[in-house]
This record gives structure tokens, C-alpha cells and sequence, in this order.
């Protein structure tokens, strides 16, 4: 396992913290359904409104050249949502072969048109996947919605589907005021820890990739 941050250039926006955990107590309900509430509704109960806008083309080209990625590769987004990211790995790697998984019917029928054919509804902790299916499997931000149990289950899936990478990031904090945060920021997270905690799920999962963390800042 590496501690590599691939998400560095993803743009960081200001968080209104307060209002977020003022809403927190009627809206976890809400947004854990993964529902348009979620993705295209009020901030207060996720992203107030998940659109397209390009920034995660800087994502998807330090992807490619940090796995080397090339036309052929097969990528497997966890937790794909709309299907940007995916999207834009197809702009900057031509060629290459992507597919993905979401919980959200919402998200998969509400995502961009050339990805959305590859996209599938599942879960994270039961691929619809045959063994070393892929060449890539990324994760973000998705398996820390899923209760301790199946949350290493999920990280075993990326293990199982994968043949070559995995890269995987989850809610994690580090420092004392970055935790305090993030419990007043999240909304969907079932599992968490510092750094640490976080490892230690790893290699009971035995996961053998990158990972980083989502801080709350």
C-alpha cells in the first residue's frame, strides 16, 4: 500500500460549514437515499447541484500518467455517480475501456450521455464483475458510506475485480479541528477513522494500492 494523494489538482471550494451542521439532523436521512435530493437538490442535504464543469480533467490526466494508462486499459469507477470522471479518462486516454458502478439510479440515469451505456447500479461490496477484470479500479469517496462490515468487503471487491491498480480514498482527518469538521460536515459516511484506523481496515481487507484521504477543511 502507497499513501499517494492523486486528487491534488481537484479544485478546492469553501465549505459553510455551520449551515451544513445546522441541516445535518433532517437531511442525513434524506441524502443517504442517493437520490435527486442528493445530487440536484439543496446543498444543505449534498452537492446543491452536481454538474459538469471540467474539473476533472486534471484528475483523470494525473491518473493516466501516474498508472501509465493507455488505449486497451479497462478502468472500473466505485462509486462513478454521473460518470465525469469517467468521462473525461476517456477524453484523455483515447481508447480506453470504462465502466462503472453506482447505488444512485438517480445518478446512473442522469449521466453523460457517451459513459452512461457503462454504467451499472450495484453496490460497492458486490461487483457485478468477473475476477481481474480490470486494469484500474478507483474508489472515491464511496466506500466509507458502507457499515465497518461491508466496507472492508468493498475494499476486498476492488482487490478481487482488479488485475493490475487500485486507488481508493476515503473520509479521514488530521488534525483534531479537521475531524470536528468533518462530524459537522458529512452527511453519508458509516465508517471512519484517522489515518491509522483507515490502514489498519486496509490490511484487513488486504488491499494492496494508492489511497488518500478526503479532509474537511
Amino acid at each position: 500500500m502507497r499513501e499517494v494523494n492523486l486528487l491534488d489538482r481537484y479544485p478546492r471550494a469553501a465549505r459553510d460549514i455551520a449551515s451544513r451542521a445546522a441541516a445535518v439532523p433532517s437531511q442525513r436521512d434524506v441524502a443517504k437515499r442517493f437520490g435527486k435530493e442528493y445530487f440536484d437538490g439543496d446543498r444543505g442535504q449534498g452537492y446543491g447541484g452536481y454538474r459538469y464543469d471540467g474539473r476533472w480533467v486534471p484528475i483523470a490526466e494525473r491518473m493516466r500518467d501516474f498508472y501509465a494508462l493507455r488505449a486497451g486499459y479497462r478502468i472500473l469507477d466505485v462509486g462513478c455517480a454521473k460518470g465525469f470522471l469517467l468521462h473525461d479518462l476517456r477524453r484523455v486516454v483515447p481508447g480506453i475501456r470504462v465502466a462503472g458502478v453506482d447505488i444512485s439510479e438517480y445518478a446512473i440515469v442522469h449521466a453523460m450521455d457517451d459513459v452512461r451505456p457503462f454504467l451499472a447500479l450495484g453496490t460497492a461490496d458486490a461487483l457485478p464483475f468477473p475476477d481481474a477484470a480490470f486494469d484500474l479500479v478507483v474508489s472515491i469517496n464511496t466506500a466509507h458510506n458502507l457499515e465497518r462490515l461491508r466496507c472492508v468487503q468493498a475494499v476486498r471487491e476492488m482487490e478481487r475485480v482488479s488485475r493490475r491498480s487500485k486507488y481508493l480514498q476515503v473520509d479521514s482527518w488530521l488534525t483534531e479541528e479537521q475531524r470536528i469538521k468533518f462530524e459537522r460536515w458529512q452527511l453519508t459516511a458509516l465508517t471512519y477513522s484517522d489515518p491509522d484506523g483507515w490502514r489498519g481496515l486496509f490490511a484487513e481487507a488486504g488491499y494492496t494500492g494508492e489511497y488518500y484521504w478526503t479532509l474537511t477543511e
